[in-house]
């Protein structure tokens, strides 16, 4: 038999049927290349996470990376970008804290999210910050008491600045980026980071004229926010016709120590939270307080947020590192039982006492009441929506008329002094009102060990000033009165004075 011979039209037509499937395979093909490389790239959510719950607190999500994250790249970038809007170099300037062998402060996290790397502040950045034990010593990093050397309203002065200048565009941010990084990929510098930037500063704008009202308030100064204030933007409120005496709130970090014992007290009654007692659940107060790391109710991490609520149910405060007069301690052991006790706690361990956990009017407390007045029933009502559909819908914020009485628990970190930070130390406080200092320093890593409380002087006449936030008791919102007459011990003699401080001390 002879082979039929193959035609040389149907030899010709195998390579151009070949090539013709090649055209019309080769789109869809290009389609599922691109779709496995975007569902690789944007569809991962992972933050970083700390086995160590002391990490964890300090660096772990709480989920505000997915709806307010920063690019990390651009939040490196932009201290460079816009050095003008910072009070000296970089974020450390603004009273964060950085520790050896990480690039972001305390308090701050990180996220993949939507194709890169996201970054936002966490419960730490309002709750740790650093002491020095003297002056040559290095910086003790402190979990759990108030961040006092944070300024939180230049922060955010800082960001909204920044979007509102000329240098926050993709030409001067993606060349930072690319020096920071060693250089960056074709599709990043052409389309990742000009959309990132462009979404962060029509944001961040729009966030600078929600929160326009602030910068009619006196300067906040580190460690202190005007919580909730920043709620009633959350909830729409018209800011601009609210009435004045709602949006002056400004008050000091608390400490967040101890919280079991701060749930139920031994009587069974829960103690009421936040400086004007509004809540009575931990469970409430922690997932409000989230909403200031940038979460929203189904951008919340429940997991990560579990996991610092049962570290901190027994995290207790560092003890006075410094040597106690025990002589003078012990005087002062039958005067705090008398003056202080019943209002917070038998000891800084104990926090038995009859007025403990609950609110003092402030016709008797006499204390600023700005913080109390910007608290408002319409605000109350509004956070009872919160969370409405899941099972965890707030269920137990409500107005009051005074401020609530804390228990004493590592009283020495939480300088200064009142709800709203206007009473350097412990000492002034014992003091009437007409002689505590009208103008302090805050912000200070140093401490006063014999009043007890942080550096905080005036220079004497001639000398420089010291460095840190000159606070002014005269303004509104920041008044230094209250806390005073013969029930608050402002009326014992200078000796019983000392007493009392020195065994404070030992809380």
């Amino acid at each position: 038999m002879t082979a039929t011979p193959t035609s040389a039209s149907s030899t010709q037509r195998s390579p151009l049927r070949w090539i013709g499937r090649l055209i019309v395979w080769l789109p869809w093909l290009l389609i599922m290349i691109g779709a496995i490389y975007a569902a690789a790239r944007f569809l991962p959510d992972e933050p970083v996470t700390y086995a160590d719950p002391v990490e964890h607190f300090k660096y772990g999500s709480t989920g505000g990376e997915r709806e307010s994250g920063f690019p990390y790249w651009i939040w490196q970038a932009l201290p460079q970008v816009c050095p003008e809007h910072l009070p000296g170099k970089g974020y450390a300037s603004l009273g964060m804290s950085f520790e050896p062998g990480h690039d972001l402060p305390i308090g701050v996290s990180k996220r993949r999210h939507l194709g890169i790397d996201r970054v936002f502040l966490n419960c730490a950045v309002c709750h740790t910050s650093t002491v020095r034990e003297s002056p040559d010593a290095p910086p003790r990093v402190i979990v759990g008491m108030p961040a006092h050397r944070f300024d939180i309203r230049a922060f955010e002065t800082f960001f909204f600045n920044c979007a509102a200048g000329p240098t926050f565009s993709s030409s001067f941010i993606v060349p930072e980026i690319d020096r920071l990084t060693g250089g960056i990929s074709l599709i990043d510098r052409y389309l990742v980071y000009p959309v990132a930037i462009a979404l962060m500063r029509e944001r961040l704008l729009m966030l600078r004229g929600r929160f326009e009202f602030v910068f009619d308030q006196p300067e906040w100064g580190p460690g202190r926010v005007d919580t909730f204030n920043s709620a009633k933007v959350l909830f729409n409120f018209p800011m601009k016709q609210l009435p004045p005496h709602e949006l002056l709130g400004a008050s000091d970090f608390p400490s967040i120590w101890n919280q079991r014992k701060r749930t139920i007290r031994d009587d069974g009654q829960r103690m009421e939270l936040h400086w004007d007692g509004n809540n009575t659940h931990t469970e409430e107060r922690n997932k409000s307080a989230a909403f200031g790391t940038g979460t929203t109710p189904p951008t919340i991490d429940l997991d990560a947020i579990g996991r610092v609520e049962n570290w901190l149910l027994d995290l207790r405060p560092p003890p006075w590192p410094w040597p106690v007069d025990t002589a003078l301690a012990e005087r002062g052991a039958p005067i705090y039982a008398e003056y202080c006790a019943s209002c917070h706690g038998a000891s800084g361990e104990d926090f038995r006492g009859a007025a403990v956990g609950h609110v003092t009017p402030i016709a008797q407390i006499g204390t600023d009441r700005a913080r109390l007045d910007s608290y408002s029933r319409d605000l109350a009502v509004n956070q009872a929506t919160l969370y409405a559909g899941y099972p965890h819908r707030f269920r137990f914020f409500r107005k009051t008329w005074g401020y609530a009485n804390m228990p004493l628990d590592g009283i020495w970190l939480r300088a200064p002094y009142l709800h709203n930070g206007s009473v350097p130390t412990l000492r002034d406080l014992l003091e009437p009102a007409a002689a505590r200092p009208l103008r302090f320093y805050r912000g200070s890593e140093f401490y006063d060990r014999q009043r007890v409380g942080f550096a905080s002087g005036l220079p004497a006449s001639g000398a420089a000033a010291p460095s840190g936030f000159l606070f002014d008791t005269t303004l509104p919102g920041n008044g230094n009165g209250g806390h005073e007459g013969a029930a608050y011990g402002t009326a014992l003699s200078a000796t019983d004075k000392d007493a009392l401080v020195e065994y404070l001390k030992t809380f």
